[in-house]
């Protein structure tokens, strides 16, 4: 079966130009071993060094316990599970799976309404600027929101996407993508719940461009 590829550009952070890259609707095999042989040894390299520079464990990534093959592996062949991965210069640079199916909105406007929920997003360690004062990439996140929007849309659902975020994302998703926080969510881990609107979805598409991570 050929998987969707969609045509996208991310800003690369050292040249100040803009750079072609590959939106794949799926997680493929090359993506997890890009995980695998790519991703992990920076992030245990950029750990390292946090340690030796005393960085308190509180601004290490907090998403560097996710195992990708296992998270794809349980949800692979789901229809209400779709994935989504950028590949810059050969190498997967973010990674996404969302629900389509078993989460409702909670903002008063639209409450019990469907949405598209992102169940993980991820960027590679080298774009993570709480790792690297200058990340190779940036707008890999905003892509990968988009893309849960476009999804949205193509449901009928209008652009109406929810999450729950890291605390190191908050700002992002209150801030770069114009989300609502409804607060801290104590039966889901203490994280906050970020709902988007399809009247924020529109603003948030109309922006466009790289900003944000």
């Amino acid at each position: 079966m050929t998987v969707p590829v969609s045509a996208v550009h991310l800003l690369n952070v050292s040249t100040g130009e803009s750079e072609a890259a590959q939106l794949t609707h799926a997680i493929t095999e090359q993506h997890l071993a890009d995980w695998e042989g790519e991703w992990m040894p920076a992030l245990f390299n950029a750990i390292q060094r946090l340690k030796q520079e005393g960085v308190a464990r509180w601004h290490w990534p907090q998403s560097r316990h996710w195992n990708w093959r296992n998270k794809v592996n349980v949800l692979q062949g789901m229809l209400a599970s779709p994935g989504f991965a950028i590949v810059c210069n050969g190498v997967t640079q973010g990674l996404m799976i969302a629900d389509t199916a078993t989460h409702r909105c909670r903002i008063d406007v639209q409450n019990g309404r469907h949405l598209v929920y992102v169940k993980y997003v991820e960027n590679a360690p080298w774009n993570r600027p709480e790792l690297f004062t200058s990340p190779r990439y940036r707008g890999v996140g905003s892509i990968l929101i988009r893309a849960a929007v476009a999804l949205s849309e193509e449901l009928e659902f209008h652009g109406r996407i929810g999450l729950h975020s890291l605390p190191q994302a908050d700002g992002f998703y209150s801030s770069t993508c114009g989300m609502t926080d409804l607060g801290t969510d104590l039966d889901f881990e203490g994280l906050r719940y970020f709902e988007m609107t399809p009247e924020q979805a529109q603003a948030f598409i109309k922006k466009g461009g790289n900003d944000g991570v």
